[in-house]
């Protein structure tokens, strides 16, 4: 058996593996059938943590549902600081997270009723150190060219502003744009509409996941493309399907995100789920 420890931050699932219940991450195939919604636990992704790091608090590892690794995750994080708080491991007292993506602070506010992330600095464009244009690029998908905008922020973005956005949109747009061919490592999408100053609403379609209730790292990216427009100001809330996180943009585009994780369940995996073979 496999215990997993499962979280949600605004509708978007991770389960929580400890290496000291696990000693290895379980192979490609076992975690997308441990991630299938069907045919295993259910989630949008494993957060393999924590594990040791040289240059932070706790390293972590964060596994996509189809497999494949991701260099950061803002709601990954903040579920992954729940759970070292719920575990006793941090308390009130800032700590760090090594990420393949960089290392992010984290610091939980009283009963965990909400967790800060400074997610790093987002880069704009293909090439950050000759990047100045906001003008973004024009992209084709299904005979339409959409204007987007490359940010990253430890993990790959890809933001088209429009006046109107649909989970369809994200849907249909947002897969052909995760695999376009300017993408070689593919990309997460976000549709990013501004309402006013203070507030952006996105749909998002993740890499490796598919359409997605909600993202931290996706909330960063699009408010930081937002900002850099003059869409919106440099304190703004970010509007998804699963709800709302806090962004804080500062100098050079440096990211304070802020957002509930809540916790969900103890499972344990049977590896007969393994075994088992659909048609």
């Amino acid at each position: 058996m496999m215990q997993f420890f499962k979280y949600h931050a605004l509708g978007n699932d991770y389960l929580v593996l400890d290496p000291a219940e696990a000693p290895a991450l379980p192979a490609t195939d076992d975690t997308i059938r441990i991630c299938h919604r069907n045919f295993g636990l259910g989630s949008d992704g494993i957060l393999y943590g924590p594990t040791p790091s040289e240059q932070a608090d706790f390293g972590l590892r964060i596994i996509n549902p189809d497999g494949s690794e991701a260099e950061k995750s803002g709601n990954g994080l903040r579920i992954f600081a729940r759970y070292l708080y719920d575990t006793g491991r941090v308390g009130s007292d800032a700590f760090t997270v090594d990420t393949l993506g960089g290392i992010v602070t984290c610091e939980i506010s009283a009963n965990a009723a909400s967790i800060t992330v400074d997610m790093g600095r987002v880069s704009f464009g293909r090439d950050p150190r000759e990047s100045k244009s906001d003008a973004g690029e024009i992209l084709q998908i299904n005979g339409t060219d959409y204007r987007v905008h490359i940010a990253d922020i430890g993990n790959p973005h890809c933001v088209v502003p429009l006046d109107e956005i649909s989970r369809e949109l994200a849907c249909e747009v947002g897969a052909a744009l995760e695999v376009h061919p300017s993408f070689p490592k593919r990309t997460n999408v976000q549709f990013l509409k501004a309402l006013d100053r203070q507030n952006v609403q996105i749909e998002i379609w993740e890499r490796g996941a598919g359409y997605t209730l909600a993202s931290g790292s996706s909330s960063s990216a699009a408010a930081a493309v937002a900002h850099r427009l003059g869409l919106c100001d440099a304190e703004l809330t970010v509007h998804m399907p699963g709800g709302t996180i806090g962004i804080q943009i500062g100098e050079h585009y440096a990211i304070r995100m802020t957002g509930p994780a809540t916790r969900v369940a103890e499972m344990q995996f049977d590896p007969e789920a393994l075994s088992f073979k659909s048609n």
